[in-house]
């Protein structure tokens, strides 16, 4: 038992929720080796979406970038509704295929499984799946051996997500006067957060982001131009086009964004938050160009981080299929046209080619969340 709180212990030390998980994992895998998988899923409100957060597999088989409604699963919403674990003992006795579900992770070779629901603030916010490779694996005894752990891995991960909600929520108000002052809108934080969401999932396997990092993308997307509360409406609101003096104002809106994320940093002790810097990046290198053409500092191609030049595409394309007073909204595929001129130079050809792959998704995300229409 001793060693154990030792390795509970170390938990401190590791940054991210994965690295967490995985630690926990190992812990739990001396004791129960059949005990192979450990999934934690989040699950999306405004969209119903449950989604992948962060895995840990030994058979290095992880449920990566997996998403579905969370109305397909009649016994999961169950699960979300009643806040009550569960325990399939047999997983041979379902018979749905679809990904996530009782047979296709019976397909991959895993036999009984156990789901505990997660709450924050009384609210359902998603569940963490523990697989087996033995049927009935999950008896009582053993239930009472993994359960700590279970709960161990919710507030790890309520943790963090309150982490990064109080992050949001402290300059919630800030964001809120720069909307009122700017063009931009709660539906074109909401849609580009998702578009920058669609883009870091096809671009998972080729930068190593994991579900984690494509989670806090997309929680920190809305940020990203919370700076310009700090630039006077003569220039923010100006409806045509800025002077040299007045653009280079306008750039210090990144500077000021950093500033304000480093002092809410300082002021809420977040240091030690695994994902701060991608919240660094966003704020501060959005408007980094593909050539070495942008701002602050003039990075180049590969060196842009790659949340950076993720939201660039995200935002851009969503400026273009908006409607504003002083413009109308291009189609999708006229603004994807217009965008194309710029790769390579502006913007990551391969956060381009995302988005052109996905025009389901696209037109998924215009419709739920289209401009509320003032009356």
């Amino acid at each position: 038992m001793h060693d154990q709180a030792n390795l509970l212990g170390d938990l401190d030390r590791l940054r991210s929720v994965s690295a967490k998980l995985d630690h926990i994992h190992a812990i739990l895998q001396r004791q129960f080796p059949a005990l192979q998988r450990i999934t934690v899923a989040l699950h999306d409100p405004h969209t119903d979406q449950l989604k992948t957060f962060c895995c840990s597999d030994l058979r290095n088989n992880p449920l990566r970038k997996y998403a579905a409604p969370l109305a397909d699963s009649p016994a999961l919403q169950t699960l979300a509704q009643s806040s009550q674990a569960r325990v399939v003992d047999d997983l041979a006795a379902y018979d749905s295929g679809r990904p996530g579900s009782p047979a296709h992770i019976l397909s991959e070779g895993y036999r009984s499984s156990y789901t505990m629901p997660m709450q924050m603030d009384g609210r359902f916010v998603g569940l963490i799946f523990f697989d087996a490779i033995e049927p009935g694996h999950f008896n009582p005894a053993r239930l009472a051996a993994i359960d700590p752990f279970a709960h161990l891995v919710a507030l790890t991960v309520v943790r963090e997500l309150a982490v990064g909600r109080t992050m949001l929520a402290a300059i919630k108000t800030a964001r809120t006067f720069a909307e009122h002052r700017d063009a931009g809108t709660g539906a074109h934080l909401d849609r580009m957060s998702r578009y920058a969401r669609l883009i870091a999932l096809d671009l998972a396997e080729a930068y190593d982001l994991s579900d984690e990092a494509i989670e806090f993308i997309f929680l920190f997307a809305p940020l990203h131009d919370i700076g310009k509360i700090g630039i006077p409406d003569a220039i923010l609101l100006k409806p045509g086009q800025l002077d040299p003096a007045e653009f280079e104002q306008m750039k210090l809106h990144v500077d000021v964004g950093r500033a304000i994320v480093e002092e809410m940093i300082d002021d809420f002790g977040f240091h030690q938050f695994g994902n701060v810097t991608i919240l660094r990046n966003i704020v501060h290198h959005h408007h980094e160009a593909f050539d070495g053409s942008g701002y602050p500092d003039g990075l180049r191609g590969e060196a842009i981080p790659i949340e950076a030049r993720i939201i660039a595409v995200a935002d851009i394309f969503d400026a273009l299929t908006s409607h504003r007073p002083y413009k109308q909204a291009l189609s999708t595929a006229a603004s994807l046209a217009q965008m194309a001129n710029l790769a390579g130079s502006k913007l990551d050809p391969r956060c381009l080619e995302a988005l052109h792959k996905n025009p389901d998704e696209l037109a998924r995300v215009q419709a739920d969340f289209a401009e509320n229409p003032i009356g």
